[in-house]
C-alpha cells in the first residue's frame, strides 16, 4: 500500500474518536431538553464515552499483537457503527450513556493500531514523518465535526449526529477491507498468554521513563482537550454564539494543529525529535502565558479568545510526534502494548478533564486560561525527569558495560 493511501487510512481510524467526540457537542442543550436532564449529567455522555475509550485502548494494542493489527480494526469499526446508531435511537438517557460506552470503547482502536502499524512499516525520520502527517489529516476532524454537528442539528435534531458517525464507520469499514494490509506477519505476533501479556504489562509499568513521559504527553493534549471538553460553555455561554459557530473555535485550533504537524514533518529528516519536542513545548507555554494575561484584563471575545488556543494545538502538534516516537520506541518487541499504555494514560486523563475538572473552570475564561497553564507546567516537568532518568539510566548502562 502506497504510503500516501495508508497515511490517508490511519487518519481517518484516528479522525473517529474527536467525530464521536465533538459532533454532538453543538446538541448538548437539547439533549437536556430531550431527556429532561442537567446540563452536567450531559457532561457525563462525554466522560463515559472517553472513560472506556481509555479503558479499551489498553487491550487493542496487546490483542494486535497477538491477532494481527488488521481483524482488530475490522472488530472494533463494527462495534463503533452498532454504538453510533443504538445512540440515534436511545429510548431513555440511561441507553444514551450506554451506547456512548460502546462508541468509546471500539474508537480507541484505530488510534492505537494505527500508532503500531506505522513502526512496524517504517523507522526514524520516516515513522515520525508519517505520524505527523497522520497528525495532520486526523486535525481537520475537530474542526469539521463540530460544524457539521451543528448543522445537522439544526436541520434534523441532534439524533442526526449520530447516524452521521454511523455512516462515516461504514465508509471506514469499506476502505479497510479494500486497502488496508495486515502489517504484522504471524511469525512476529506475540503468543495470547494472559500471564505473559500480565507479565508485559508489568514491564512497562515499572519502567520509569515509559510512564514519565506518557505522563507528559497526556498533559500537553490535556492543555488542548480542556478546551475540547469545554466547548459548549465556551462557545454557547462565554462567547454567546449559537449552536452553528463552533467553527470559531475548532477552526483556528485545527488550523493550528494542521500546521504543527506539517511543520514537524517537513523538519523530520532535518531536525532531532527532541529539538522539536522543546520548540513545541516553548510555544506551548508562552501560548498559556498570553492566554492567562488576555483573560485576566479582557472578557472572552472573537478573535482574540480563540487566538491562544490555536496557538497551543500548533505547539503540541510540534512536540507530540517526536514525544510519541521516543515513547513508543523504548518497547520495540511489544509496540501495540507500549501504544495502548501511552493513549490509556492519556484518555484517561481526558476523561477525567472533561467530567470533573471542565465543570470547575468552563464558567470563566480565566480558569480555563488557568487549567492550561497547569497542564503545560506538568508536561514539561514530567518530560524534563522523564529525559533526566533516561540519560542516568544510559549512563549507569554504560559504567556496567566498561
Amino acid at each position: 500500500m502506497k504510503a500516501r493511501n495508508l497515511t490517508l487510512v490511519l487518519a481517518g481510524l484516528s479522525m473517529l474518536g474527536p467525530f464521536a467526540t465533538d459532533t454532538f457537542l453543538p446538541s448538548f442543550p437539547a439533549i437536556a431538553t430531550h431527556f429532561d436532564v442537567s446540563s452536567v449529567l450531559v457532561q457525563q455522555t462525554l466522560s463515559v464515552y472517553l472513560a472506556a475509550y481509555a479503558f479499551m485502548t489498553l487491550f487493542y494494542g496487546t490483542m494486535s499483537d497477538s491477532f494481527g493489527r488488521r481483524p482488530v480494526i475490522l472488530a472494533s469499526l463494527l462495534i463503533f457503527a452498532i454504538g453510533s446508531i443504538g445512540a440515534a435511537f436511545a429510548p431513555s438517557f440511561g441507553w444514551l450513556l450506554f451506547f456512548r460506552g460502546m462508541q468509546g470503547a471500539s474508537a480507541g482502536a484505530g488510534r492505537v493500531i494505527g500508532q503500531a502499524i506505522v513502526r512496524d512499516t517504517l523507522s526514524g525520520a520516516a515513522a515520525q514523518k508519517m505520524l505527523a502527517n497522520i497528525m495532520m489529516v486526523f486535525g481537520i476532524a475537530p474542526a469539521i465535526a463540530p460544524i457539521i454537528g451543528g448543522w445537522l442539528h439544526v436541520a434534523y435534531g441532534w439524533q442526526s449526529t449520530f447516524v452521521f458517525t454511523f455512516s462515516v464507520t461504514v465508509l471506514l469499514m469499506l476502505a479497510c477491507l479494500k486497502g488496508l494490509p495486515e502489517s504484522l506477519p504471524a511469525a512476529q505476533r506475540q503468543p495470547f498468554h494472559p500471564g505473559t501479556i500480565a507479565a508485559n504489562y508489568w514491564q512497562a509499568l515499572r519502567h520509569q521513563v515509559f510512564l514519565l513521559r506518557s505522563l507528559a504527553v497526556a498533559f500537553a493534549f490535556g492543555g488542548f482537550a480542556l478546551y475540547i471538553a469545554s466547548a459548549p460553555h465556551f462557545i454557547l455561554d462565554l462567547l454567546r454564539l449559537p449552536e452553528t459557530a463552533f467553527g470559531w473555535m475548532f477552526v483556528p485550533m485545527v488550523a493550528g494543529l494542521v500546521l504543527g504537524s506539517a511543520l514537524s514533518g517537513k523538519l523530520a529528516h532535518s531536525v532531532p525529535g527532541a529539538t522539536q519536542v522543546r520548540w513545541g513545548t516553548l510555544v506551548m507555554a508562552a501560548t498559556a502565558v498570553l492566554n492567562l494575561v488576555y483573560n485576566h484584563w479582557f472578557a472572552a471575545s472573537l478573535p482574540w479568545a480563540v487566538a491562544p488556543v490555536a496557538l497551543y494545538a500548533f505547539g503540541m502538534s510540534l512536540a507530540l510526534p517526536g514525544m510519541t516516537m521516543s515513547t513508543l520506541d523504548i518497547f520495540p518487541q511489544m509496540r501495540g502494548l507500549a501504544a495502548s499504555l501511552q493513549n490509556f494514560v492519556q484518555m484517561v486523563l481526558f476523561a477525567l478533564v472533561s467530567g470533573f475538572v471542565a465543570p470547575l473552570l468552563f464558567d470563566s475564561g480565566f480558569k480555563l486560561a488557568l487549567g492550561q497553564a497547569a497542564a503545560v507546567v506538568l508536561a514539561g516537568f514530567f518530560w524534563w525527569l522523564g529525559t533526566r532518568r533516561a540519560a542516568s539510566q544510559a549512563l549507569g548502562l554504560g559504567a556496567k558495560n566498561n
